[in-house]
């Protein structure tokens, strides 16, 4: 199980990153994909990716201890969380999501930096502590 944490933490650490990094280069990609949010196809495969994603995470990794392996944990269920609202109510989680204010939502992926440097240390070791 130490292997799937650990494969987990590099893979959630190098895509929250990366994440972080597109969203800062290109800030405009927010109000992108929060117009996109307007288009029912696009909805439907986004919440599939994330209900897929979620069970995916969750099945290889549903691990309740107190340390990393939790943030790997919350993310799977997270994930299809977010998956089966936008797929089971649509209209009411797009119109929810809309009232999220831009500064907001980039507090949340500085937030999401962070758990993501946490992680690629959790599964590269780089820092002891």
């Amino acid at each position: 199980m130490e292997d799937i944490s650990l494969f987990l933490a590099k893979f959630w650490g190098w895509y929250l990153i990366v994440f972080f990094l597109i969203l800062s280069f290109n800030p405009k990609r927010i109000l992108q994909i929060m117009d996109d949010l307007k288009d029912q196809k696009f909805v439907i495969l986004a919440s599939f990716q994330a209900i897929i994603i979620g069970l995916l995470n969750i099945l290889f990794h549903d691990v309740w201890e107190r340390d990393y392996r939790i943030i790997i944990t919350l993310i799977g269920w997270l994930a299809l969380f977010i998956g089966l609202t936008l797929f089971i109510f649509p209209k009411q989680t797009v119109k929810c999501l809309s009232y999220i204010n831009i500064k907001f939502i980039q507090l949340i992926y500085i937030l999401l930096f962070f758990i993501g440097i946490f992680l690629l240390n959790k599964g590269y070791g780089i820092i002891f502590y």
